[in-house]
Formats: structure tokens, sequence, C-alpha cells
């Protein structure tokens, strides 16, 4: 099946050329690097004047903007003759990670995303710029950078974008610092390297562009395939706690999720990546997933995503699942106090209310949330429901990544496959 290719708003729409890579080392005995999320005091972008409950409600709001961007991409996907020119994406808030690029390596920080199949920063010179705080990269200073013409003739999936002659691919060496203190280069790594940034793309600070893990042939994952065996996973540390531990991306061996308590389920779809969940249930109680206008749940409905904090689901799902909910709990509800984001709030702490277990049906997997993954600590002495709805072009569901904290989350491409176990994510 054909995909249509939505314009990202970058200024450049040529960023699915398919151009070959050759690496010179094979690391799929695995590797691993730090993954910081947006809020903590290890991010560049981390703001000391707001506290944690502003950053809560700053995470729920940037959440629920994202879901209208996410539903777009995943109903564009279903639709062959759709052609979606305006998707902006919206980063919403996730997580960070360090890499460098060129010869010798200019370091920088990247949005990891993956729903995203490329890798794209801002570069010298620029006209427009984007107003950022961070160095930008000089193509003229890398000894291994190179253009990518408008007329490769690897170019053909171009079908839905222009080459434009002042944004362009090239490609150069890429470089990581795994956990071991030791980084790890790869050649010729196609990249996007825009100079005309026009569009508004919501970068900040010291975050200069964006690391796309998704299943298309210009991610990170698609462009290591060779060298990491089609595989990478991570641990979520839960944010939100009072650890300040990093959390943990692994590539190809070490990405590996195995052993007891380790559930599977089928990838449906691999660009965006998408499942299939077939129900949840809460005490006695379960609540199917009705099927999308768009997707048969036979095939897929589901996204799991990490620039989304809290999961949204299509309307109806969510008032069936937050009614389950409400008859276990007795308590007084009251109003979320950051500006009515979230429906279902109780005045107490996450220690002291008594939270049912929500169990996820994904195909060929059942995965019981803790309540560190279904509720969140939005004051002092109110915990609200970290779910919501969105309904748009038929509503896919939206995983966010606080329902996966501390779960060991591996996608495997060979096999395509994307596998849970739970695990103390600080520990990794």
């Amino acid at each position: 099946m054909s995909i249509p290719i939505p314009s990202y708003g970058f200024g450049v729409l040529l960023l699915l050329c398919c151009f070959g890579v050759s690496l010179s080392t094979s690391q799929n005995n695995g590797f691993s690097v730090e993954l910081i999320h947006r809020d903590s005091s290890r991010s560049p972008l981390y703001n000391p004047t707001e506290t944690k409950f502003q950053r809560i409600s700053n995470s729920v709001h940037h959440s629920i903007n994202r879901a209208k961007y996410v539903n777009q991409m995943f109903y564009a996907s279903s639709h062959t003759n759709t052609l979606v020119s305006n998707l902006t994406p919206y980063l919403g808030v996730g997580h960070i990670m360090s890499y460098s690029i060129g010869s010798p390596p200019f370091q920088m920080y990247g949005y990891l995303d993956l729903l995203i199949d490329m890798i794209w920063f801002q570069c010298k010179p620029c006209n427009p710029c984007l107003n950022l705080t961070s160095p930008i990269f000089d193509p003229s200073k890398s000894s291994t950078y190179t253009n990518i013409p408008c007329d490769h003739s690897k170019c053909y999936y171009l079908r839905y974008a222009k080459c434009i002659s002042d944004n362009y691919l090239s490609s150069d060496t890429f470089t990581l610092n795994s956990t071991t203190g030791s980084p790890i280069s790869f050649p010729g790594i196609v990249i996007g390297c825009e100079h005309k940034n026009a569009g508004g793309f919501p970068l900040e600070g010291k975050v200069s562009g964006m690391i796309g893990l998704g299943g298309g042939p210009l991610s990170l994952t698609s462009q290591l395939d060779y060298s990491i065996g089609g595989k990478f996973s991570y641990c979520l540390v839960p944010f939100f706690s009072n650890s300040n531990t990093s959390s943990t991306l692994n590539f190809g061996d070490a990405a590996v999720v195995s052993g007891p308590q380790t559930v599977s389920t089928p990838i449906k779809q691999i660009d965006p990546i998408a499942v299939t969940l077939q129900a949840f249930s809460v005490g006695n109680k379960t609540i199917l997933l009705e099927q999308p206008a768009f997707a048969p749940i036979t095939r897929r409905n589901t996204i799991i995503d990490i620039g989304t904090s809290i999961t949204v689901l299509p309307m109806k799902v969510y008032s069936k699942l937050e009614s389950a909910v409400v008859d276990l709990i007795k308590l007084q509800r009251v109003n979320d106090p950051s500006h009515d984001q979230l429906n279902l709030c109780y005045q107490s702490t996450i220690e002291e209310l008594e939270i049912p277990i929500i169990t996820a049906h994904f195909l060929g997997a059942y995965l019981q949330l803790k309540p560190l993954n279904t509720f969140m600590q939005i004051d002092d002495k109110v915990v609200c429901f970290a779910f919501t709805s969105y309904e748009y072009f038929g509503g896919a569901v939206i995983f966010g990544n606080i329902a996966q904290n501390n779960f060991l989350v591996g996608y495997d491409f060979q096999k395509k496959i994307v596998s849970f176990k739970p695990a103390d994510c600080t520990n990794q």
C-alpha cells in the first residue's frame, strides 16, 4: 500500500527521499543512550521557575494539542488518495536526546519521536531562522558532509513534495554517546539540513531538531537497520516521581525484551507504527474498542506515543472507562485545578487513593497498568485520571508515555512486534 507523505511544515518537503547508507561497524551486540524528559532538571529546557504542578498542567495541555496532529497523521496514512499538506507536528511533552553531527562532531539536542521518520535540524546559513538559543550546525565545517541533489535517482518518494534548492537532504556522520561513555559513530546517515525555516515548527531553546524512530525509510531505526537488527527499546522513568534518574534508549541486542512477564503484540502498520488495542478492563467490566471509521479493528487502531503524556481515547470508549473507574472509587470528585483539562479528579494523593488495576488488552498482550500509569498528582491534594478523550477523524487511540512508565517497551521491526515487560526504569 502506498502511503501519502504529509508536509510537516518545515519548509523542506523532501525529507522522505531514500538514500543508501553503509555502516562501518556493526553495533548489533547493542548499546544504550540517555533519554531525558523535556521537563527534567537534567533537560536543556528545564525552567526552574515553574512548579512541578505547572509542568504537569503544561504536559496535559500539550498532550491534548498533539492528539489532533496524531489523529490527522493516522487518518492520512489510511487514505492513499488523501494529501494532507498543512500538518504541523506538535511535539507535546516528550523526551530529548543528545547527539552529534559531522566531522569533527557538532553536539546538539533533538526531540525523540516515534511518529516521525526522519532526522531533521536547523543549519547555517538560515533565512529565516528559528529562534533558538543553541548553536547552529554549519555544514561547511564538516569534512564528511555531502549534499543529496534534487535529481538524485533514488528520490522516487517525492510524489507529494517538491525539491527546494535551498532546503535539501544531505548525509553526514551521526554520533551517539553511549551510557558506557564511549561515542558510537555511523557514517553516511541521511539528514534533513534545514536552511529556510518558515512554518512555525515548535522547537525552543537548545533543542534544535528531531530524531525520528518511526518506520519510514529515513528514520534513525531504519537507517541503522543492518547495524542494530531493526530493534530498539526504551524504559521511561516515572517523571513525576522524586527520582531524577534519566530514562534509557537501547539499540540492537541491548534492546531485546524477553523473559518472565514479557508480552508482545504485532505491529499492524509500520508508518506510523500502529498496533491493535481490543479492550480495557477494570474490575468486572470490559470496555471494547469500537471500530474506527477509517481503520478496521482487525488491522490497527492504536499508536504508542512517547510524545504524548496522557492516553487519549475515542469519546465513547473514554466515557465507558471513566464510568467503570468511578464505580470502584468511592470518593468525592473535584474539578481539575489546571484549567479543567482532565475530567476525573479526586481530593486525595496517589498514596491515599485506592486505584483499581486497569488492563489494556492489546492483540496477544494483556498489559496491567499500575496506579502510576493511570493517575497523576495534579496538585498537592488532587489526583486526576491520566486519560482523556478527543474525537477527530473517527479517533485513534494514543497510548501515552505515562501509561508506559516503568515498562521496558521494545520494537522489533524484523519480527514486527512491540513487547512490554514490567521494569524498574530507575535501575535500568
